[in-house]
């Protein structure tokens, strides 16, 4: 097919392009194994069968983001709540940027619940250091999502951000799509959700010299995810404990394939996302004669607070907080009862940690830290602490 846009590197796939992917997609053994692994009840004849009557992402989403991630999660969790959606209007176009809990779940929620309301649903970022076997390359392209570039040499790098930040404008100003991307590269492994101002900068790029109209144009708007139990929590502390002990480990192909999976079917318990307010009005209220480097650092504090401000909180949270940092503050937030869930949980967890020299205690304590630290932000946002000495 020939190019269409400048942005054909990276962009989701067109209308034209989808039942001819999907007949590619299903070729490959991999698709019916995946789907069958996680509904083993489902027909793959009767799945096959309604797939090839796909013409557009939209139908391909629906069914994705509906009969795969959706009915995933409901089966993973005891329920699933969101808020803000009221806010949203069908014609306006969003910067939707969020805490990152999960490489699947946390852009597919949103898409699902955009579905279910009757709303366009948002492009989707995705890393292409995820995208190393053709079946996720398809299935992410056809489920509305670019590409981000990552692990380039720096004048590629800069290029390529460059060229992505052209891409998220055009998106927003010229087709009218809302995006969503995450507020960091990856996800923040100990959940002290702060914003990489380097995201905010990239997005500059493709802008004017009057750095705040620039921003103020894609209109962003903060997404709080909060997962009472984040299933794929001992592979992080795994992974710090790597690191601690081995400075050069870098995740393999194989881990991120783990995390996706344990992501998917593993238990999270309560599941709340809310969509803030868009940021516009407080980005307004700064001096216009800001660098690009001092914009970038206020404006990653506003989304921060707005993300903080959002969060939903379970006993595991005030538990962790309170053992880390608190000194019983939060007591009257949790029972006997709830402590002793959740230190089986967290035994239960540490348990699944597959290393030869496992420290308990720097584990024990990385994950603690996993549940506290939005607890912690909260504070510091909302009371600022109640002038109190963590």
């Amino acid at each position: 097919m020939e190019k269409k846009t400048e942005f054909d590197d990276i962009r989701p796939y067109y209308d034209d392009e989808v039942a001819p992917t999907i007949e590619r997609l299903l070729k490959d053994p991999l698709i019916k194994k995946a789907v069958l692994y996680v509904f083993p009840e489902k027909d793959w004849a009767q799945e096959e069968k309604l797939l090839r009557t796909f013409s557009t992402k939209h139908a391909f989403q629906s069914w994705f983001a509906q009969d795969i991630i959706l009915e995933s999660i409901n089966r993973t969790s005891t329920e699933v709540t969101y808020a803000g959606l009221e806010k949203v209007s069908k014609t306006t176009a969003y910067t939707y940027i969020s805490n990152h809990r999960d490489i699947v779940l946390d852009a597919a929620m949103l898409s699902s619940q955009l579905i279910v309301n009757g709303f366009e649903t948002a492009e989707i970022a995705i890393g292409d250091n995820l995208l190393f076997i053709d079946l996720i390359k398809d299935l992410v392209r056809l489920n509305k999502s670019f590409i981000v570039r990552r692990n380039l040499p720096m004048r590629q790098m800069l290029e390529a951000s460059e060229h992505l930040s052209k891409y998220i404008r055009y998106t927003i100003l010229n087709k009218k799509q809302s995006i969503w991307i995450a507020q960091r590269e990856g996800r923040a492994k100990n959940s002290n959700d702060r914003t990489q101002e380097s995201v905010l900068k990239m997005m500059l790029l493709g802008g004017d010299k009057n750095f705040l109209k620039s921003l103020t144009e894609l209109n962003i708007t903060p997404i709080t995810f909060s997962y009472e139990y984040d299933p794929c929590d001992f592979l992080k502390a795994k992974e710090f404990q790597q690191k601690r002990d081995n400075p050069d480990f870098k995740k393999s192909q194989k881990d991120d394939l783990l995390n996706m999976q344990n992501g998917l079917l593993g238990f999270k318990g309560r599941v709340h996302f809310k969509i803030g307010k868009s940021i516009n009005p407080s980005l307004l209220k700064l001096d216009n004669s800001l660098g690009r480097n001092e914009l970038a650092k206020e404006t990653a504090s506003i989304i921060d607070k707005e993300i903080f401000l959002n969060y939903k909180f379970f006993p595991i949270n005030y538990i962790a907080f309170d053992r880390l940092w608190g000194k019983n503050l939060f007591r009257d937030k949790y029972t006997y009862e709830d402590i002793k869930n959740v230190e089986q949980y967290f035994q239960q967890q540490l348990d699944k940690i597959d290393l030869p020299y496992k420290d308990i205690p720097y584990l024990k304590e990385r994950m603690a830290e996993m549940y506290a630290y939005p607890v912690r932000n909260n504070c510091e946002t909302v009371f600022d602490l109640f002038n109190y000495e963590l």
